[in-house]
């Protein structure tokens, strides 16, 4: 069981590609692979370390068996082969109990941020015709003034109410047997940030964990290795957190450490690093960038350390490695096909602001709009081969989206960028309207639907403008109806983001136009609102 890393030790970057090849099983779930398999060979291995639970430590056949009960549950509530679960949760064991216990059933899970508003949501648990809800008492109350206009939702299981999440847990007898699923088999639907109109739900099948794995262990450094034991701050509800480190470590059988953090802080994350000896991290740029700033504890010891959502900048890399003597590894990928490119200092030759190449077992390509190759330096759009196993099955209830994300055989990531001839890329650009913010990438549109429903806002866009710490901040530009007042409007515009989509996606600053740029087809000029700042 030990052995499960797919790549050999390699003296070159070149060796790993060219001697890798996909092996993905007919037959292979998610839940097994993380969970159950372990918990056979062997129960008592440490699983989880729920650090916001006192440190209590999970093992995977206690895992096994609240996820074998709670597939008991689910089926009770009518769950079964291709509905959607949801949970609304920030990290810890219920996630994933709520998790493998889905996957048992042959649901699909929807992880959803626990800082999510109404009105994001409704969208999402409408979209996806969710069956069924794992949430806490926060949750619920948003739950309570949309589950009317729920008609599929048929149970909200509590984790802090009596009789509810645990209670059935314990009272449920465990699933005789899980589902056999086909590794096609759909698995894990998440929502990108509305990038182009409203958030799209991008369905991934169970073998997309696989997918994962050649970059887990190019980029933590032939990961795992003794003593191994990863975090990120990162929600697991975002792809980056859940598939770019929390999964992963399950899968090879190394600890994982949870720990829930309203707001992030630079301390509390150094004390848990040095407590629970961790070794292996992803941390978004932003807290690598807070991070720099407090001392770190005598006795630390990070072996790796990955980063993704934007580009890090020649001084934190430096940090890294004067600080921690951690060569910091950049990555890139997106909802749609998470982790194709990354920087691998030491393992690969890189240069200061390239993303790095194509990890094992994917295929990366720069092209121009007809397709074709684009020559050495010269701009065009990201594309990767579709047949890579981390590769999306489809846009949940949207075919022309789906179509229109392919050539081919290449998926289309819309990022813009050149390659300098040895397959090293480099970003330029983005073809479309999404803001980095803090590791996040947030899409303009759904933003702008809730600034529209306040009755005094007729016209709104929103913007991404520089910011040395979050890479960007949000910039709302509105056009209020003649009379309206501004005095508190700004005030007034952020907190209602913050209440109904989330407070991470609210704008930092709310600035009063009297008219918005147009194009002559009367589509907004976000360049030149960008420009003004």
């Amino acid at each position: 069981m030990d052995n499960r890393r797919l790549l050999p030790e390699a003296t070159s970057w070149e060796q790993m590609r060219a001697g890798f090849a996909w092996d993905v099983p007919a037959r292979f779930n998610i839940a097994r692979a993380c969970c159950d398999s372990w918990a056979e060979d062997d129960p008592t291995r440490t699983a989880l370390i729920d650090a916001s639970d006192g440190d209590r430590v999970w093992t995977y056949g206690e895992l096994r068996d609240a996820s074998d009960r709670l597939a008991t549950v689910l089926r009770t509530h009518g769950v079964g082969r291709g509905d959607v679960v949801a949970v609304i949760l920030p990290q810890g064991a219920p996630v994933l109990i709520t998790h493998f216990a889905a996957y048992k059933v042959g649901a699909i899970i929807l992880p959803l941020f626990s800082l999510f508003g109404a009105d994001a949501l409704h969208y999402r648990l409408s979209d996806s015709a969710t069956r069924l809800v794992v949430t806490n008492g926060e949750g619920a109350a948003k739950l309570d003034g949309i589950r009317g206009d729920l008609p599929d939702l048929g149970a909200v299981l509590r984790v802090d109410q009596d009789g509810g999440f645990w209670d059935q847990i314990a009272q449920a007898d465990p699933i005789d047997a899980p589902v056999d699923t086909d590794a096609d088999d759909p698995a894990v639907l998440i929502y990108t940030s509305g990038t182009t109109g409203a958030p799209k739900g991008v369905l991934h099948a169970h073998r997309f964990l696989i997918g994962h794995l050649t970059a887990i262990e190019v980029q933590h450094r032939m990961f795992p290795q003794p003593r191994d034991c990863g975090w990120t701050p990162a929600d697991w509800a975002w792809i980056g957190g859940l598939m770019d480190l929390a999964m992963p470590c399950l899968y090879y059988g190394v600890p994982l450490v949870s720990m829930r953090m309203r707001k992030f802080d630079p301390a509390a994350a150094w004390d848990l690093i040095a407590r629970h000896n961790v070794r292996n991290l992803f941390l978004p740029p932003t807290a690598l960038k807070m991070m720099r700033q407090a001392p770190v504890p005598a006795g630390v010891d990070i072996r790796s350390i990955t980063s993704g959502g934007e580009a890090l900048g020649a001084e934190l890399l430096t940090w890294g490695r004067t600080a921690l003597n951690v060569e910091i590894s950049e990555i890139y990928g997106q909802t749609e096909c998470n982790l194709v490119l990354a920087s691998v200092p030491g393992m690969m030759d890189t240069r200061p602001g390239a993303m790095g190449r194509a990890v094992p077992g994917v295929e990366v390509q720069v092209q121009g709009p007809d397709g074709t190759p684009m020559p050495a330096g010269e701009t065009g759009e990201i594309c990767v081969r579709r047949d890579t196993p981390v590769a999306m099955l489809r846009y949940l209830n949207k075919p022309e989206d789906t179509a229109r994300k392919y050539r081919g055989e290449w998926l289309l990531t819309g990022d813009l960028g050149w390659d300098d001839g040895t397959g090293l890329i480099t970003f330029v650009a983005r073809d479309d309207d999404v803001i980095t913010s803090a590791g996040y990438r947030i899409g303009p549109a759904e933003i702008e639907d809730c600034l529209l429903s306040d009755p005094d806002v007729l016209m709104a866009a929103v913007v991404g403008v520089p910011d040395p710490e979050r890479t960007e901040i949000v910039v709302a530009h509105v056009v209020l109806r003649d009379g309206a007042a501004w005095q508190g409007a700004e005030a007034r515009l952020i907190a209602l983001v913050k209440e109904r989509i989330s407070p991470h996606v609210a704008p930092r600053r709310v600035v009063r136009a009297e008219t918005l740029p147009m194009t002559a087809t009367g589509k907004v000029l976000r360049r030149e609102l960008r420009d003004k700042g």
